[in-house]
């Protein structure tokens, strides 16, 4: 479950990693709910004049779909997903993100899940975005349960969500330096002083194996 599997190190200071990727596009027939959902999308989004190509591609991995979609749609996207009859995603269950490495061109993403209660779906976004231009709109504006969300993936990962209420840490001090998800963080910890010893950060402390 953690770590690389087999190896029995779950603490990365091994350096083990196996390489990151991101599932390949779909290619219809999708099955299930899927394509008469994405063609019910597609119409949407050509009655509210958003280009279709804002989507950039679908995948579908172990039976869930996913939407990459370009950062500067994300907003009309949802509002899209939010208020069309045919789609009624009214909830946005969470915002994470995923800091991918070197193995990914565009390494930082914002992952959004979305529920439809009305129809009983399920679906996610996705948006790439560079380290070096780490911007995306929020979408507080049109869920609000997104808030916290993106405080902690701007805590976490130095994504800026551009529009955010309050885009403050929520986890580290205020004055942290860093974000602690980033695969570039680095691994080590606070000394911690205890009765006249000190214990080292983990990766400098003594094996015994």
């Amino acid at each position: 479950m953690f770590g690389v599997s087999g190896s029995g190190d779950t603490s990365g200071f091994g350096g083990l990693r196996l390489p990151a990727h991101v599932p390949a596009p779909a290619e219809r027939p999708f099955g299930g709910w899927f394509d008469d959902f994405a063609d019910e999308f597609g119409e949407a989004l050509d009655e509210r004049g958003i280009p279709r190509s804002s989507v950039q591609q679908i995948t579908i991995d172990r039976g869930e779909i996913t939407f990459y979609v370009r950062r500067e749609a994300i907003l009309d996207i949802c509002s899209t997903l939010r208020d069309e009859d045919g789609l009624r995603f009214e909830l946005c269950s969470s915002v994470s993100a995923v800091d991918y490495g070197e193995d990914v061109p565009q390494r930082l993403h914002v992952v959004y899940h979305l529920t439809s209660m009305t129809y009983r779906r399920r679906i996610r976004l996705e948006v790439s975005v560079d380290v070096d231009d780490a911007h995306v709109p929020s979408v507080v504006e049109v869920y609000p349960t997104a808030d916290w969300h993106e405080r902690e993936a701007w805590d976490m990962f130095g994504i800026v969500f551009d529009g955010h209420p309050a885009l403050t840490r929520i986890l580290m001090p205020d004055d942290w330096d860093g974000h602690p998800q980033r695969k570039d963080y680095p691994l080590g910890g606070i000394p911690v002083e205890y009765k006249g010893a000190e214990i080292p950060p983990p990766d400098q402390r003594r094996s015994y194996t």
